[in-house]
């Protein structure tokens, strides 16, 4: 037989449910709750204001190739080319890559190509270095014909007044560099998104443990369950509010959206669609709350003043600033070292991650990434409760044993 059956005390688990129920119904049926609705009104315009971050970002996506289908000889002349031009014309003269070195008479499908190749292709010219034939998306290839047109005649040793005629041709709707940009703006949607709601939801943990510790509500309940629970309860609880919290402002959002004539069509469909990508954004969400929850949940316990709170606080504030730029950061830098280091940063590998299901169609990276992270929140949501339950039981104790002391010594005192 268990302790907890022999006492008659609950579980932690259930004790933790008796505790997140409390909270989530008080909260949610409360006056304030309303008040609280309104607040993304104000991170709604602090993130338009920010907007001009993303341009920063997007400078430092892949930069757009032109591919190179020829025959072998042909394909060495043009890249020879490019490397010669170059220095001279600077970032107007794209990167060149040999997409394939065609045999004499092959057939290619430029536009295949580009849609099937890793490189971020822009445009592909096939052909001959004298009788070149460019294809790529209308935008692009009315940017770089005449590029075009100059790398093919050093790379053919024409005159210089003597330009070959760049044929157009099969111009295709979306390439995969447009691709990429547009994927890439998703992403960065997603990740601010992200941040936002988990900065503006994570401090609610700490104002509902100072007020119930002001008013010695704690003390009553850490008197009756386990203080674990109390923890695990008040975590939960919140993020549940959050949710409901998010959900409102979702269909307030999409009420007003919908109802301006813009549907998911008009924007950049993420690589894993958009269903997926929704899902996996409540996922994210979650993770990041919990993790943030657990470490603003251990600094309410160890603040006695709202000034305290904000004091303890604001470090890790600053560091999940931090770790936000370091996911925006490690998004332009696919495959590196430094995407990798952002994925495995429990802090920051939520971020990174969405960005990674709007940018890369694999799914199975996303599950070891979640197991990860529900590992880390597992972790720091124990750590979390041991130093809450120490704190706070030191906390009530404390008065105590001073007063005792005080009492002791009193009558030598005298």
């Amino acid at each position: 037989m268990s302790s907890d059956t022999r006492t008659g005390r609950l579980s932690t688990l259930q004790a933790a449910f008796v505790i997140a129920r409390r909270d989530f119904v008080a909260i949610l049926f409360s006056r304030s709750f309303f008040f609280f609705l309104l607040g993304p009104l104000f991170p709604i315009l602090v993130g338009g204001l920010a907007g001009g971050i993303g341009a920063k970002v997007q400078e430092s996506a892949d930069r757009p190739v032109l591919g190179i289908a020829m025959q072998a000889d042909d394909a060495a002349r043009m890249v020879a080319a490019q490397r010669l031009l170059a220095p001279q014309l600077g970032p107007s003269m794209p990167d060149v890559v040999v997409v394939k070195e065609l045999k004499r008479d092959e057939a290619f499908d430029p536009l295949a190509a580009m849609k099937s190749n890793k490189a971020n292709l822009a445009a592909i010219v096939t052909g001959t270095p004298r009788a070149p034939v460019l294809t790529g998306s209308e935008e692009r290839i009315g940017q770089w014909q005449g590029r075009v047109a100059l790398l093919a005649a050093q790379a053919s040793g024409a005159s210089p007044s003597t330009f070959p005629e760049v044929k157009l041709a099969g111009i295709a709707a979306t390439t995969r560099a447009d691709q990429t940009h547009s994927r890439v703006v998703t992403a960065q949607l997603g990740q601010t998104v992200l941040f936002l709601l988990t900065m503006l939801l994570a401090g609610m943990v700490l104002s509902n443990l100072v007020e119930e510790k002001g008013n010695k509500i704690i003390e009553v309940l850490a008197a009756a369950i386990p203080m674990d629970a109390v923890f695990l309860g008040k975590l939960f609880a919140m993020l549940a509010v959050s949710m409901v919290g998010i959900t409102v402002w979702a269909m307030a959002g999409s009420v007003v959206w919908l109802g301006a004539g813009h549907s998911l069509a008009d924007y950049p469909a993420p690589a894993v669609g958009w269903p997926t990508f929704f899902a996996l954004g409540v996922v994210y969400f979650s993770m990041g709350y919990l993790l943030l929850g657990s470490i603003f949940l251990a600094i309410g316990s160890m603040a006695t003043t709202v000034r305290e709170v904000q004091t303890l606080s604001m470090p890790v504030t600053m560091l999940q600033l931090l770790n936000f730029f370091f996911a925006s950061f490690a998004m332009a830098q696919p495959g590196t070292w430094i995407e990798k280091a952002a994925m495995v940063v429990p802090f920051s590998s939520p971020f990174t991650m969405l960005a990674k299901a709007a940018q890369d169609e694999a799914l199975w990276i996303h599950g070891a990434a979640i197991a990860w992270q529900l590992i880390c929140v597992a972790v720091l949501v124990r750590l979390g409760a041991s130093l809450f339950k120490t704190r706070v039981m030191k906390s009530g104790s404390a008065g105590a044993s001073k007063r005792r002391w005080w009492q002791r010594k009193a009558p030598v005192a005298a």
